[in-house]
Parts: C-alpha cells; structure tokens; sequence
C-alpha cells in the first residue's frame, strides 16, 4: 500500500468509533495518529480552558513528522473567536514547520467549496453556547439562519442519539428556512454518515459534518484527489 501522507489529530476526548468514521472518509495508505485532549463534560467553561493543552499535544505530533495537523474541538477555537484562532494557529505553523488547520477553519472552507452563503445548523449543545458558534460563522461571513441543539441528551452520550433522530430534526428546520444553501451540523460525537447522503438527495442543498469536513479538508492539505462516493457530495465531488 501506497503512503499516502501521515495526519496528527488533537481530538476532544475519546468515543467510541470516532477513528472508525473519519477513515471510512479517507483514501487508502493515509496514515492518522491521534491524541486527547481530554474534554470530559463539554461545558463552556471545561472547553474555554483547553487552548494551553494544545500547544502540547501539537508539539507531541510534530516530533512524529506529521504531514500535516487536525485540530479538533471546534467549540474551542469558536469561543476564542476568528482573531485569535487565526493567530494561534499561525504560530504553531511557524514554531512546528508543519501545515495544520482547526476544525472551524475546515468546516469555514466546506461550506465555502460547497457554495453556501447561508445555512441551517444543528448541534448537541444548549442554546447558551450555540450562539457563541453562530457568530462564529457570521463573523466568517455566512448567514447563519439557525443554530439549534437538537437534543437534551449528556454530552457523553451523544454518539448514541439515533442518525434518523438528527435527520428528522435537520429536515423540519429547513422546512422554516427553505432558502438555506446548505445544512451544518456541529459536532463530531454524532455518527451520522449514514443520514448525509441522503439528505442532501431529498432535501436538494449540500450537508456539511464536521468528520466529512475535516477529511476534505486532509485530501486538499496532501494534494490528493481521490473521490470517496456515498457521503454526500463533498467527498464524492471534492469541490
């Protein structure tokens, strides 16, 4: 098998399948090596805290010569703001020598590639917070035309919220805003490969997830170009 390129991912936490959803959505011979971060509750406060791990764990994944770095925990980077995640990032980038990019920016460059200017967005966090992520990407230049929690389900059970759940949330919301561009959905607990695909066939706009974002965004940084059919148009695209 060919390599491909090698991919440092700083994740939130562990749960169970996460590495299992992101490599269905990659070529063959591209090589990942993960750490954690460590988010336990998901709170505002607990999330807000974690810019100082990062640092460590970038500098841990640039003593294995990655080929480029995936940030994770898109809540952290959207409450420090557009400012100083661009910052941030652009000094490890000059300390580390290697390219990296967070989880926002990647969903940012999706959504742009897709050709969205407005979007309806659902998440697994409270209102209190998703606010704080809606102006993230209004400050990013998107109409943001809802930012909703589909659900009052724990953070550490997110993974277990049925996909059909999520799709039927997804699709009455769009109903109220049936201009969207596109559909947005935040956070990389859900795994919801299965409902992309076809909610992007019955509802006629572009799904942009998070894993599927992250996973364009690692062909784009290794200069490949391998079409992943069955995932909704930006992996089988490549736009």
């Amino acid at each position: 098998m060919k390599r491909m390129g090698t991919v440092g991912m700083v994740k939130a936490r562990r749960r169970p399948g996460s590495l299992d959803e992101i490599h269905q959505f990659l070529p063959e011979g591209v090589g990942m090596i993960a750490v954690y971060l460590g988010v336990s509750v998901g709170t505002r406060d607990e999330l807000a805290a974690m810019i100082p791990r990062y640092e460590q764990k970038v500098a841990l994944l640039a003593a294995q010569a990655c080929d480029v770095m995936s940030l994770h925990a898109a809540p952290v980077f959207m409450f420090a703001g557009l400012d100083r995640e661009t910052e941030l990032v652009d000094a490890w980038q000059k300390r580390y020598k290697i390219p990296m990019f967070t989880a926002p920016q990647s969903q940012v460059n999706a959504l742009r590639a897709v050709g969205a200017k407005s979007f309806v967005g659902a998440t697994y966090f409270p209102d209190s917070m998703n606010s704080t992520y809606g102006k993230y990407f209004q400050d990013a230049g998107f109409s943001v035309l809802s930012m909703q929690g589909v659900s009052d389900v724990p953070f550490d059970q997110v993974q277990n919220l049925p996909g059909e759940r999520i799709a039927a949330y997804i699709k009455e919301n769009v109903k109220k805003h049936p201009k969207a561009d596109a559909i947005y959905m935040l956070g990389s607990g859900w795994h919801v490969s299965d409902i992309i695909d076809p909610l992007e066939k019955e509802l006629g706009i572009p799904v942009v997830h998070p894993v599927a974002a992250r996973a364009w965004e690692i062909q784009k940084r290794l200069h490949l170009h391998v079409p992943i059919p069955g995932y909704g148009r930006l992996l089988a695209e490549l736009p």
